[in-house]
């Protein structure tokens, strides 16, 4: 009887049924079709937007104080922002030949987007090394520690990004047709292009300071 009085409630019967079904759907009575994953991804990049945010506030005010020496700045810096970019740029095709069908360009720009990211962790190690030899240690000064904060965090989310990207390419190899791994490319595009943009506002934070 309840669930009948609802159902009267919502009931439009100046629709005729199948109007009323896109009436339903415009209304997002369908929003549960939105894959799980795709979800869970875009609440994991609002907290960690809200995380470097948070970070960004943190070295402004910090440098404020007395005790903050400008860090030097790597020269790979530059080099790496330009191979993180063009990695996200990899991925963006990859995703675009998904929809064409496009098997052997999705397996190209897939690989050599993850390992364009793999070349990017590898020349942050080596500003590291580089600022240890000049002696930037993360003790010496605030400044030194928050880059190596920064530089870090950004990192470990980028390694947590291969490790999907590696499974998505290792199906791929498997056999799998480009539209069995579409929402794996997508939701990898999506991490890149994300974190692609946090570390160009860590670069912009860190040469012009």
């Amino acid at each position: 009887m309840i669930g009948k009085f609802f159902k009267q409630l919502t009931d439009k019967p100046w629709l005729p049924p199948e109007q009323e079904v896109v009436a339903e759907i415009n209304t997002g009575a369908v929003a549960l079709a939105v894959p799980p994953a795709r979800v869970a991804l875009r609440l994991f990049l609002c907290v960690a937007f809200v995380l470097f945010s948070l970070f960004s506030v943190a070295y402004y005010v910090r440098m404020e104080l007395d005790d903050w020496r400008p860090l030097a700045e790597p020269g790979l810096l530059w080099l790496n922002t330009a191979v993180i970019l063009l990695s996200s740029v990899a991925l963006q095709i990859a995703r675009q030949a998904v929809q064409r069908g496009n098997t052997r360009t999705v397996s190209f720009t897939l690989t050599l987007g993850g390992l364009l990211t793999i070349a990017f962790l590898v020349g942050q190690y080596m500003t590291w090394g580089e600022l240890r030899g000049a002696g930037y240690f993360a003790a010496g000064n605030p400044a030194n520690a928050f880059y190596y904060l920064l530089t870090a965090v950004h990192g470990l989310h980028l390694l947590g990004g291969l490790v999907v990207w590696a499974r998505t390419v290792k199906r791929m190899w498997q056999g799998a047709e480009p539209y069995q791994i579409r929402l794996s490319i997508e939701l990898c595009t999506t991490y890149w292009h994300f974190l692609a943009l946090v570390w160009l506002g860590i670069f912009w934070i860190l040469i012009s300071t």
